[in-house]
C-alpha cells in the first residue's frame, strides 16, 4: 500500500496489480475507509466493464465496506452520543460518505433494533 502519490481528481484509492494506492492527503479515517473499500474489491474480483453493472458493484462494495467498519453495536452506541453526521463519523473513525452508506443501507431488523435500543428517539436526518 502506498499513500505517497497524487491520484486523479475524486479518486481516493485504486489497485494496480497487487498494490493498493491511496491518494495523498487523505485523513486517517478516509485512508481506513478507502483501504477497506479496495480490499473488498480485491475479494470480489474485477469490476464489470459495463457502466450499469460497474455502478451496481460499487454500491455493493460500499455497503460491505461500511458494514465491516461500522458494526451495529458501534452505531447504536454512537447514536446515543451524537446525531450530527460529522461528529458521529469522527466517533466511529470513518468518513461521512461511509457513515451515510451505512445509515441508508440499514436493514429493517437493524432499524427496529435501533428504535428499541434508542427508545424511538433516533431520527436520522443527514
Amino acid at each position: 500500500m502506498s499513500c505517497r502519490y497524487r491520484l486523479p481528481d475524486r479518486i481516493m484509492g485504486l489497485q494496480l496489480g497487487r498494490r493498493i494506492w491511496l491518494a495523498r492527503g487523505l485523513t486517517q479515517a478516509e485512508r481506513r475507509c478507502t483501504l477497506t473499500h479496495e480490499l473488498v474489491h480485491r475479494e470480489r474480483g474485477p469490476v464489470p466493464t459495463e457502466p450499469t453493472a460497474a455502478a451496481r458493484e460499487e454500491r455493493v462494495v460500499d455497503e460491505i465496506a461500511a458494514r465491516r467498519l461500522i458494526t451495529y453495536e458501534a452505531l447504536a452506541e454512537g447514536l446515543r452520543w451524537s446525531r450530527h453526521p460529522r461528529e458521529l463519523a469522527e466517533h466511529l473513525w470513518v468518513d461521512e460518505p461511509t457513515l451515510q452508506t451505512r445509515m441508508t443501507t440499514l436493514d429493517p431488523i437493524e432499524v427496529a433494533d435501533l428504535e428499541h435500543d434508542l427508545a424511538d428517539d433516533w431520527l436520522w436526518i443527514p
